[in-house]
């Protein structure tokens, strides 16, 4: 007896949605989104789609209706609750545009909580899109399955960032100075880090970071790391010590 083919297909697509899911409800989902299901999937009515909306998690829904440019889904089955996220922050300075983006992108991936952008006086930018941001995570989670996107902070300049840091919260100051290693400083509890950008902190700013009641520098080893690397490496480091990948 042949067995019976899984249900949805590992090839199902799947699309993060603003509108809050529940059982029974209706989508009209137009723009790229739609083109992509219509035109690069070519979807037919009945089709399973998943759907995740960052706040109850993910749902299968079937395609009831077809248009030109649009298409309705209806949700028929909750497959996951929401992921609980690791409470992990990263505090990361503006670098340049694409490498941010990335940055962003893998932060998704790898888990982080909230991702704060960070002013300083060496940045080689001082602005950042919001959207543009969310854009990628988005892209991220639906890749990579996930159901909990980021929560993306306004820009922060590092003093004002400094001036209100929340006392429960240790900040990992990642120093190319030095610092203790960071695998044996990782502690329980909320955490958060600090990532410089493209030319490192001022000796001032270095000096009121290390001076902050909350700010643990540490050294995530021999080699000076760009800020890109150093983002992931250290996000990575405290995963694997204090996060969810030994679950």
């Amino acid at each position: 007896m042949p067995a019976t083919p899984a249900w949805p297909p590992k090839s199902t697509p799947r699309l993060f949605v603003e509108q809050p899911l529940a059982l029974g409800a209706s989508l009209n989902i137009a723009g790229n989104s739609a083109h992509y299901l219509i035109a690069v999937m070519r979807l037919k009515e009945g089709a399973p789609v998943k759907l995740f909306d960052d706040i109850s998690g993910e749902y299968l829904a079937t395609v009831s209706c077809i248009g030109k440019r649009d298409l309705d889904l209806t949700v028929e089955a909750q497959l996951r609750e929401r992921e609980t996220t690791p409470d992990l922050w990263i505090a990361q300075a503006l670098i340049k545009k694409d490498r941010f983006d990335w940055i962003a992108e893998k932060a998704c991936e790898l888990g982080v909580a909230r991702f704060v952008p960070v002013l300083t006086a060496r940045c080689v930018v001082d602005k950042v899109k919001d959207d543009r941001l969310r854009a990628h995570m988005i892209e991220a989670a639906e890749q990579c399955e996930r159901t909990a996107l980021p929560q993306i902070a306004p820009l922060t300049k590092l003093d004002a960032l400094l001036k209100d840091w929340p006392a429960e919260r240790i900040l990992y100051f990642c120093d190319e100075r030095g610092g203790a290693p960071f695998l044996d400083a990782i502690s329980v509890g909320p955490a958060a880090l600090l990532i410089g950008p493209e030319g490192g902190f001022t000796d001032s700013e270095n000096a009121c970071i290390r001076a902050h009641p909350y700010a643990r520098p540490v050294s995530l080893g021999p080699r000076i790391l760009r800020a890109d690397t150093a983002a992931v490496a250290a996000i990575s480091v405290w995963m694997a010590k204090n996060g969810d990948w030994s679950a």
